[in-house]
């Protein structure tokens, strides 16, 4: 007997709801079931005092993708936010990405040859295949950024010396001999004018929601209620952590109100020195150029993760890996099941690349329905 709903869609994050809603669109009825007590999964966002604050961390859209900006913007225009963050090295400020601005400001120089020649000079501390991330790092942009912008930063993001962390955790790092602050080479970037809820709210549209359901927990109650169920959980949770957990990096927020219109100029600034407990702080106005008479500041930390936290950041090494790969099979196996997003993935996405990956998955999907 068929269910009462064609999809059953695990999670509200961008994969669901761009799935819910493409499914809704081709006329199936669709359920949205939801743990947190909102929907929008990590871009949702709050609101005090008409700034809308990025409950979990910077969320910055960016594609190259003229399609899929389009995909978008039909939902919500988007601002011309340009991502330029700042790096803080114990009260000493560069620019981010590494460009002309942060080599002049490092080593007092002033011409792209300069700045390429002491990085070069600089690499040669490595010889050899990278065996670790530092040795990764030193040998793409030499010592004195290492040093000052990565080394604390990175053990700081993964709770481990970034001599026990491997290689290919960076495969690249950006280098610029121009002055150009942009952090992202893609041809669009920006923010939800109104914030990322708008977003959510819109392709959620007329379709039914519950919040504060979790399915892992309550999974028996769904059990025959839809055709197909799409699931975008942690992919260890749904088999009930049988073959063990996955590992994580989690993430504490801080949040602190300050009667000024700006606190520290910028949106995002990192924190790149060990001594400094949190990694990176947030004044989340800027995200929208906000002329509030106050600010609201975020400072993350990173966390050791357990389970029933959010999950942020996969630890994607080789022992991770081959767990997630026995849990990747098991999920083939599954009737009637669609694995997809981040947490079922078990892979870090950016957020235009979750929405392709849906907008994939539904074409797919619906394909073969009709």
């Amino acid at each position: 007997m068929a269910g009462e709903y064609d999809y059953l869609i695990v999670g509200s994050g961008l994969f669901g709801c761009v799935f819910v809603h493409e499914a809704a669109l081709a006329g199936k009825k669709c359920l949205v079931v939801e743990r947190r007590s909102h929907v929008g999964g990590n871009i949702y966002c709050s609101q005090k005092e008409d700034i809308n604050i990025h409950q979990y961390g910077a969320h910055i859209f960016h594609t190259s993708d003229k399609e899929l900006w389009d995909y978008v913007n039909q939902f919500v225009e988007f601002n011309n936010y340009v991502n330029s963050p700042v790096a803080n090295y114990n009260g000493e400020l560069y620019n981010l990405p590494f460009n002309m601005n942060t080599f002049a400001k490092l080593w007092n120089i002033a011409t792209p040859a300069e700045a390429a020649a002491k990085i070069n000079e600089q690499k040669q501390a490595i010889k050899g295949e990278p065996r670790n991330l530092e040795e990764q790092a030193i040998s793409l942009v030499g010592t004195d950024i290492y040093e000052k912008l990565i080394k604390g930063y990175t053990e700081k993001q993964w709770g481990r010396k970034c001599q026990d962390l491997p290689a290919f955790i960076i495969k690249r790092l950006p280098v610029r001999y121009t002055f150009d602050n942009n952090y992202f080479n893609d041809r669009y970037q920006g923010i939800p004018l109104g914030g990322y809820n708008r977003l959510t709210e819109a392709l959620l549209a007329d379709v039914e929601v519950r919040t504060g359901v979790d399915y892992n927990e309550e999974r028996e109650k769904f059990v025959g209620m839809a055709d197909k169920i799409v699931y975008t959980g942690a992919l260890d949770a749904y088999f009930g952590y049988k073959l063990g957990e996955l590992e994580y990096r989690g993430l504490r927020f801080e949040t602190e109100r300050y009667a000024e219109m700006n606190h520290q100029g910028v949106a995002v600034m990192n924190y790149t020195s060990a001594e400094v407990p949190y990694t990176r702080s947030i004044e989340h106005k800027h995200f929208e150029f906000g002329r509030q008479p106050v600010t609201y500041v975020t400072k993350e930390y990173p966390a050791a993760w357990k389970r029933g936290e959010e999950a942020y950041y996969p630890v994607n090494d080789e022992r991770n890996q081959k767990l997630y790969s026995q849990y990747a099979k098991m999920a083939q196996a599954e009737k009637n099941v669609i694995f997809g997003g981040r947490l079922a993935e078990y892979k870090y996405y950016d957020m235009d690349d979750v929405i392709k990956s849906a907008l994939a998955t539904v074409k797919k999907e619906l394909q073969v329905k009709c």
